[in-house]
């Protein structure tokens, strides 16, 4: 059954509640749509390719899923990833320098930290990430998801698989590419950060 209410609406509605920060609101957000649409977490997890645990661990804000299986939740919950990780607010500019946003990285299951720029923005029409990956935390995988990415290096070096491509990028590098081709990063440097933008 079809919910009564769209996505975008029923997120609007959560915007009149108190959001303490973005990183622990995405699970409730997920939960709400998920239940929505009267899916059970099994459901939701066999359409994601994620089991009903994780699922549960999302939704109960006990671990930050990667970007891409964000990417898959938003998809299958009909709305998009900007919109699971908005905060409240129609903010016309957000400004964020990199200490702030070093301060508020949250960790992910793939090893990597990350930081969503512009979660006070509205229905934006790209999701900017900061992330930060150390040299042997990242476990080695490849993603697939539809959309486009790119990737610029701020700091480190950082070797990137594409298809059957690998990159090797130095700070001040840059990478555009869609993402339904097979792809992941590994750090070469001890640590490498760099900007990720999803559209």
């Amino acid at each position: 059954m079809l919910p009564t209410q769209s996505p975008s609406s029923l997120l609007e509605d959560m915007e009149t509640k108190p959001v303490v920060n973005t990183i622990s609101s995405i699970g409730d957000r997920i939960r709400i749509l998920r239940v929505s649409q009267k899916r059970t977490l099994q459901e939701f997890g066999d359409i994601c390719g994620l089991s009903k645990s994780m699922i549960s661990k999302i939704e109960t804000n006990k671990t930050m899923p990667s970007v891409a299986t964000l990417v898959k939740i938003a998809q299958n919950l009909g709305t998009t990833i900007s919109n699971l990780m908005e905060n409240d607010g129609w903010a016309k500019a957000i400004v964020a320098s990199r200490s702030q946003a070093e301060q508020k990285l949250m960790p992910t299951e793939k090893g990597y930290s990350i930081y969503p720029y512009a979660s006070e923005y509205h229905e934006k029409k790209m999701q900017p990430f900061l992330f930060v990956a150390k040299k042997g935390e990242v476990r080695p995988h490849l993603l697939s998801h539809e959309g486009e990415e790119f990737i610029f290096v701020i700091d480190g070096q950082m070797k990137m698989q594409i298809g059957e491509v690998e990159y090797i990028l130095n700070t001040g590098d840059s990478i555009y590419f869609n993402t339904i081709q097979k792809h992941g990063i590994l750090p070469i440097s001890d640590v490498v950060t760099y900007l990720d933008i999803f559209v």
